[in-house]
């Protein structure tokens, strides 16, 4: 069934991470853990009593304390490899894009740089897709894709609203045409993925105008 499956979709083949990737990805997994841990006692500790709140306050103590030493490992580990921190360095060259969201980039979509734009905003699942069937048209939707990469997109979308002269535009004129913000915060994320990812292809930093893509 494999195999007629392989004969019938022709999937492209995907070198398997080393384990280097591996043990990076894992730390960035446990950072996004911590994170979540953080924000959930932070709300608890709003509704807490004050006899429950001083545990809680000892809690998050501790969680950060954890999250400050996971972060210095990450960046230790990104830093001792050569590729990895010269990958970091055009990233972060890209205003709104930190440590945080190249590191995850860096460990979550290692193909970034290899993929024509299509392919790589579909891996990461901000390519809208037809929802049609039959004769019934539907919008046009995106899913699937790396969760982990999207929520570093997101983030850095975010602040590039604010500081970031390309995405703001770009932003800016989808809502002056009727896009709802959510659909133009995805397009925001595709076109910056697009940057970045012929940033990597070409090794050219963030240009005040967009690079080829």
């Amino acid at each position: 069934m494999l195999a007629r499956f392989a004969e019938t979709m022709q999937p492209e083949p995907r070198l398997l991470p080393d384990e280097d990737e591996e043990q990076l990805r894992d730390l960035l997994s446990r950072r996004c853990q911590l994170v979540g841990m953080i924000t959930a006692e932070k709300n608890r500790r709003r509704r807490a009593s004050a006899h429950v709140r001083a545990g809680i306050e000892t809690h998050l103590g501790w969680l950060g304390e954890e999250l400050a030493k996971l972060e210095n490992e990450i960046r230790r580990r990104r830093n001792s490899n050569a590729v990895w921190e010269e990958k970091a360095r055009l990233l972060e060259s890209a205003p709104g894009v930190g440590a945080v969201v190249s590191t995850t980039l860096i460990g979550f979509l290692p193909e970034l740089g290899t993929l024509g734009r299509r392919k790589i905003s579909s891996l990461v699942g901000v390519a809208p897709f037809n929802c049609d069937s039959g004769v019934r048209k539907g919008r046009r939707a995106v899913w699937g894709g790396r969760a982990q990469v999207r929520g570093a997109l997101y983030m850095s979308v975010m602040v590039g609203i604010r500081c970031n002269d390309q995405i703001r535009s770009f932003y800016k004129r989808l809502r002056k045409q009727g896009k709802p913000a959510k659909v133009a915060l995805v397009a925001c994320m595709r076109k910056l993925l697009t940057i970045l990812n012929a940033m990597i292809r070409d090794h050219i930093p963030w240009q005040p105008e967009s690079v080829n893509t």
